[in-house]
């Protein structure tokens, strides 16, 4: 179990459910899926493979084919992936991060099945993006099909399908994006110089703590990230209620709660922490990444032509008619 809360519930700042914050919400998550795709394609350069173990391991195939420096590029959203890091690391303390969990389990924001939830991301379309003019429903989809194509589980093709539902936080108790999107990163213990622009921590009150700065800080080596509070965000959100509420399995638990998580699964730090199941959760991870990294480029899904297979799917490990606590 990751650490639970002890404080009061917060008190939560305004909703916030506009049309325009959301967009604003995209076009951020997109500039940061656009850095993660450079930084993980200088990562194949240098030589990292992906273990052949068993299926979900095996090497990708749909994007073989792609030169994956040619989606958007760093310099374009550098400024606004800046901007938004900033405030994320000067916000993300560990006061913080215990107070979200405690408002988390305090109430149920919503009950909405898995399609319901899908539909209601859907009010996030980035209609300006020049770049692209996909529904969350048709990215979730794209990533799902790339899944399927590979031959991968059907648990992975239902991972891939909702790896991003927890950006429904926006809608809910989110005091911001800095506490829905971006990379993750442990709070209690040092910032990692692997983490993406790490001088922008000095703000964060939690830098110069006598405990949290410190390399261990609050945890144990081999503690196991079970035990560790990751920075509370969309990841994180939909990883605690798919535990509860879902038959996934740990593998799929594990890719929507590290898929962010760059600096240990692509950094490759914090590794003093992972016990032996994390070193399994950490080539699940990997296997997962280039699903959601290369997938935007992908046809546009019909959906009429697929939600039936995926309601299959969903049936399986949820339930179609499920109504799930959000």
């Amino acid at each position: 179990m990751a650490p639970g809360a002890i404080f009061e519930t917060p008190n939560i700042a305004e909703d916030i459910t506009n049309h325009r914050d959301g967009l604003a919400l995209e076009a951020t998550s997109d500039a940061i899926d656009d850095v993660n795709v450079l930084k993980a394609a200088l990562k194949a350069k240098n030589g990292t493979a992906t273990s052949e173990e068993k299926d979900i391991y095996a090497q990708s195939t749909f994007d073989a084919e792609k030169d994956k420096t040619q989606f958007r590029q760093y310099e374009e959203a550098c400024d606004r992936v800046k901007n938004f890091y900033r405030e994320q690391h000067e916000k993300q303390t560990v006061a913080y991060n215990l107070q979200a969990r405690n408002a988390f389990h305090a109430k149920t924001r919503a009950e909405l099945t898995i399609w319901q939830a899908m539909e209601k991301l859907n009010t996030l379309i980035d209609e300006s993006d020049p770049d692209t003019s996909l529904s969350q429903i048709e990215h979730l989809l794209q990533s799902a099909e790339a899944i399927r194509r590979d031959g991968k589980p059907r648990w992975m093709q239902l991972t891939g399908l909702i790896h991003d539902l927890g950006k429904l936080l926006f809608f809910f108790d989110a005091q911001g994006q800095w506490d829905v999107v971006g990379d993750t990163f442990p709070v209690g213990c040092a910032f990692s110089p692997k983490i993406i622009y790490p001088d922008t921590f000095q703000q964060n009150p939690d830098f110069d703590n006598v405990v949290y700065s410190t390399e261990h800080g609050i945890y144990t080596p081999g503690c196991g990230l079970d035990n560790v509070m990751l920075s509370w965000g969309h990841d994180e959100y939909l990883y605690h209620i798919m535990k509860e509420q879902s038959t996934i399995p740990d593998e799929g638990l594990a890719m929507i709660r590290y898929h962010s998580f760059y600096p240990w699964h692509t950094g490759n730090v914090y590794r003093w922490m992972m016990n032996e199941k994390d070193v399994k959760m950490l080539e699940a991870v990997r296997a997962f990444n280039p699903y959601d990294l290369y997938s935007k480029s992908d046809d546009v899904p019909k959906v009429e032509d697929l939600k039936e297979y995926y309601l299959d799917i969903i049936d399986e490990f949820i339930g179609r008619d499920k109504k799930i606590r959000w």
